[in-house]
């Protein structure tokens, strides 16, 4: 004869609670201060250390400024800036000045406040 097979349904598993994971607060991670761009280089005379900059927001002598790009960059202050060769205090948008510069730099580098 021929026997009947009787399927049993799977025996059921104990449920398991899990354990509530409860995240560490994240690290407050301080973005950096956005740059303020004050100009770009347009020019370098590589004799005398001057370069001349576009003036893109007002620069006083005195500041703090960042010369960045082609892979480069340094802080200096700034010393004393020319305009048509009479000294200025302050130089304002749209302006060309001269400024003696620390290190070499190249036209297109661009000049922010650190």
């Amino acid at each position: 004869m021929a026997e009947k097979k009787t399927m049993k349904a799977p025996a059921k598993k104990p449920a398991v609670k899990k354990a509530a994971i409860k995240a560490a607060p994240a690290a407050k991670v301080e973005k950096p201060a956005a740059k303020k761009l004050v100009g770009k280089i347009a020019h370098f005379y590589p004799k005398i250390g001057v370069a001349v900059v576009e003036v893109a927001s007002p620069i006083k002598t005195g500041d703090k400024i960042s010369i960045e790009g082609h892979g480069k960059a340094f802080e200096q202050t700034v010393g004393s800036m020319q305009i048509e060769h009479a000294q200025v205090p302050v130089a304002k948008k749209g302006q060309s000045i001269g400024m003696k510069v620390a290190d070499e730099v190249k036209e297109g580098d661009l000049v922010y406040l650190a």
